[in-house]
């Protein structure tokens, strides 16, 4: 056997079935991870789409407070 054989088959046998594997593994890996991470961020702007009504809310009740206290505060600079 001459050394191109020695080299020839493994490389062969690698890149017909441990590349393709390897390369289906490695992209199912990416897409799990990035559902993961996609969920993950739903969530987190779900909990800042409720703070920022909770903080509209607090500012309408100041500013009906203000306008209670003070009726000139807007004009104030």
């Amino acid at each position: 056997m001459e050394l191109t054989e020695l080299i020839f088959v493994p490389l062969v046998l690698f890149l017909v079935l441990v590349m393709p594997l390897w390369i289906v593994f490695h992209y199912l890996t990416l897409w799990k991870r990035e559902r993961r991470q996609h969920a993950g961020e739903v969530h987190r702007d779900q909990e800042l789409q409720e703070l920022a009504h909770r903080l509209e809310d607090r500012l309408d009740a100041i500013e009906s407070i203000l306008d209670n206290d003070a009726p000139a505060w807007r004009t104030h600079k």
